[in-house]
C-alpha cells in the first residue's frame, strides 16, 4: 500500500526533564533529561518499565504539564499548552456517556470556526474510517470497549491535529480486540499520516506498529536505546528478523526490570 504524503508534523524534545515536588516536599525525579527528534508522519513508539515517566512525557507533549527543564517544539514552535494540533488517546476511552457517539466524535471539532453540517460530515467520515458509520447515533453505554477506543480514535483523528498521542490506548483490550484495533489504527494512519507518539508495555505491539522504537530506563526516565523496524507492513512479528529484534529489546528491557527490582 503507498503511503499518503504526510500532515503530521515533526516534533522535538530537547533536553527535558519533569521533577515533581512529594507530599514531604522533597523534590521527585520523574523523567529526563531526555531529547528525541521524530519526523513528520512517522509513526514512533515508546516502551519502558512501569513507572519509568512514559505517561509523564506524554502529559508534557499533550501540554498538560510544563517541564522542570528544556524544549519540546513542534513543527519548530514551542509548545504553550493544550491544542488542537496534538489528540490525545487515553487507555480509559474517555468519552462523554451522555452524548451519542457521532456527538463524541463531533465535540472537538466544536472549537473550529465551521458549520454544524461540516462538522456532522467529518465526523461521519471518521467514523466510517473506523468501522462505526451505522453506530454512530448509538449511546456510548452501548458499545463494546474495543468500538469505543475505535470512537476514541475517530474523535482524536477527526479535528485534523497534526500529532496524534496515544497513551497505551489498546491495554485494557483482549487479545484478539487489541490486534483488530492495531491493524486498524494503522489503516487510519496511512490514509492520514499523522505524526504519532504511542505508549505501550507491549514490544510486540511496538514491533507491529512502529517506524521506530525507542526504549525509556527505569525512572527518572531517560531514552536507552533506540531501534528503527525496517519490515514491510502488514507486519508479521513471528518473522525471524522481528523475533531477533524482540529479543534484543527484552534483553535491554529486562536491565531496566532488574535495576527496579533492586532499587
Amino acid at each position: 500500500m503507498c503511503a499518503a504524503a504526510s500532515i503530521g508534523k515533526s516534533l522535538r524534545i530537547n533536553g527535558v526533564a519533569k521533577t515533581y515536588a512529594t507530599r514531604a516536599g522533597e523534590p521527585l525525579s520523574a523523567l529526563g533529561p531526555i531529547s528525541i527528534d521524530v519526523e513528520a508522519g512517522e509513526f514512533f513508539v515508546v516502551v519502558g518499565p512501569s513507572g519509568c515517566g512514559k505517561t509523564t512525557l506524554l502529559h508534557l507533549l499533550a501540554g498538560f504539564l510544563k517541564p522542570t527543564e528544556g524544549q519540546i517544539l513542534v513543527g519548530g514552535e514551542p509548545i504553550a499548552g493544550p491544542g488542537l494540533d496534538r489528540s490525545v488517546v487515553f487507555q480509559s476511552y474517555a468519552l462523554f456517556p451522555w452524548l451519542s457517539v457521532i456527538e463524541n466524535v463531533e465535540f472537538g471539532l466544536r472549537a473550529k470556526r465551521m458549520s454544524r453540517s461540516r462538522q456532522r460530515e467529518i465526523a461521519l467520515h471518521q467514523l466510517r474510517l473506523v468501522g462505526l458509520e451505522s453506530f454512530a447515533n448509538k449511546r456510548i453505554d452501548e458499545l463494546s470497549g474495543g468500538m469505543k477506543q475505535r470512537v476514541a480514535i475517530a474523535r482524536a483523528f477527526a479535528v485534523e491535529p497534526s500529532i496524534l498521542l496515544m497513551d497505551e490506548p489498546f491495554g485494557a483490550l483482549d487479545a484478539l480486540t487489541r490486534r483488530v484495533l492495531q491493524r486498524e489504527l494503522l489503516r487510519v494512519w496511512q490514509e492520514q499520516r499523522r505524526t504519532v507518539i504511542f505508549i505501550t508495555h507491549s514490544v510486540s505491539e511496538a514491533l507491529f506498529l512502529a517506524d521506530r522504537i525507542s526504549l525509556m530506563s527505569a525512572r527518572p526516565g531517560r531514552i536507552k536505546a533506540e531501534w528503527r523496524v525496517d519490515a514491510s507492513r502488514p507486519r508479521d512479528v513471528t518473522a525471524e528478523p522481528l523475533v531477533k529484534l524482540e529479543r534484543e529489546i527484552y534483553a535491554q528491557l529486562d536491565t531496566e526490570l532488574t535495576a527496579l527490582s533492586t532499587s
